[in-house]
């Protein structure tokens, strides 16, 4: 007879247990409650539901834990704790999946619990390395995987047990008719998850980037038969330098020229003759001065919006290719993709192009800033850099001198 204690019938405490948000549901809606805070209280209030959605999380993994080791849901009439937990708890199938693996890595090692609530691993993170945890190794793992992302983890999975190289292969899919939506159950249609149907959209062409060892990739992905095409005609045009064709290699090669072409093309390629340039340094002037017919320097060109391409470059290299967006708290913004070229004083305030007042901006924030100079008034806010301080335009438009410099 089993010694387990027996779960108890006793009333449900109520979930709901903030007093604004309570007040929020009884005499309005959470939406409408959320657009009278202030934009401070607002990120107050969004932190502090994180921090109570991890620990509600963390919760559940640690009773789902103890269900499981019941057999809690046989009795309930499910036949497994996945199909438990997405018929009687209503998960979804990915968060239904993640919570059972964190709670079965949980009964084995406790551990895991206090650096899920820390918010030092998420879920996916415990997910990916609850196959390769046991006794001897679990402390050292958990440690090394604190505070990664969930690509760094999968690199220290790789890490664990490499794999051998994949063999190279290009294999034309089988045509298939295209698939009807099925109907969501929340009303909503779902997206058919097949790749290679006969009219195939970009955003249907699956990829992976999956870590092999720490310095081995499987990359894989759909391409129309015009690339591959392509792809076969630069193999044929590089068997000299690569006799096997290796598409790796190929591959390597293509994304090399193309990042440079491009980082020259972001940053400031040197259009004009070499020639010329040298003239114009042996003449003591900067490089791109514009000259007359007789030779004589002119003069000098009206503020414009064109960024010279001497400055893109020093921009472009002391920013690091980089969003140099810093917020109040000191954090830098640091992305990489769709970049632009910011004027610090905006443009229709007389900003000019040089180096001290271009910084790169991703164009969220480029935008963001660009909204802010519609409020007008002023504000010091530090840089990415500790020894400058700008003045910043208070709350920056296009057209009021927020500036889109795609480069």
């Amino acid at each position: 007879m089993s010694t387990r204690p027996q779960a108890t019938t006793g009333p449900t405490p109520p979930v709901t247990r903030d007093p604004t948000l309570r007040a929020a549901t009884d005499s309005t809606t959470l939406l409408d409650a959320a657009a009278r805070l202030s934009d401070d209280d607002l990120l107050t209030r969004v932190t502090a539901l994180a921090a109570r959605e991890r620990e509600a999380t963390v919760a559940l993994v640690a009773h789902l834990a103890e269900l499981d080791a019941r057999g809690l849901h046989l009795a309930a009439g499910y036949a497994s704790l996945f199909s438990y937990c997405t018929g009687a708890l209503h998960l979804s199938e990915h968060a239904a999946y993640h919570r059972i693996q964190a709670a079965r890595a949980v009964r084995r090692f406790p551990v895991i619990l206090e650096l899920l609530a820390s918010g030092a691993l998420t879920l996916t993170a415990v997910t990916l390395l609850a196959p390769h945890l046991t006794s001897a190794n679990h402390r050292e793992l958990l440690q090394a995987a604190s505070g990664r992302s969930k690509r760094e983890v999968e690199v220290l999975v790789a890490s664990l047990h490499p794999q051998p190289p994949v063999p190279a292969m290009i294999r034309r899919l089988p045509q298939r008719p295209p698939m009807m939506p099925a109907p969501h159950p929340g009303g909503q249609t779902a997206q058919p998850a097949v790749v290679g149907s006969a009219a195939p959209t970009r955003s249907s062409h699956l990829w992976v980037v999956q870590p092999l060892a720490p310095e081995r990739y499987k990359i894989q992905f759909t391409a129309s038969a015009a690339t591959v095409a392509k792809l076969r005609q630069v193999q044929d045009l590089l068997r000299h330098q690569i006799p096997d064709g290796d598409l790796g290699e190929v591959i390597d090669r293509a994304l090399t020229a193309l990042l440079h072409q491009l980082v020259q093309r972001k940053a400031g390629a040197v259009l004009q003759p070499r020639e010329s340039a040298d003239r114009s340094r042996a003449n003591g002037e900067p490089d791109g001065v514009r000259r007359q017919g007789d030779g004589r320097p002119a003069r000098a060109p009206p503020l414009s919006r064109h960024i010279p391409a001497s400055v893109r470059r020093e921009v472009w290299a002391r920013d690091a290719g980089r969003c140099a967006f810093v917020a109040p708290d000191g954090r830098r913004c640091g992305e990489t993709a769709l970049l632009e070229f910011h004027h610090v004083r905006p443009y229709a305030r007389g900003g000019p192009a040089t180096v001290e007042n271009i910084e790169l901006r991703c164009r969220a924030h480029n935008g963001y800033e660009a909204k802010l100079a519609l409020g007008g008034g002023d504000k010091i806010e530090y840089n990415a850099r500790p020894d400058r301080v700008r003045t910043r335009p208070g709350p920056s438009s296009h057209a009021a001198g927020g500036d889109w410099a795609p480069g």
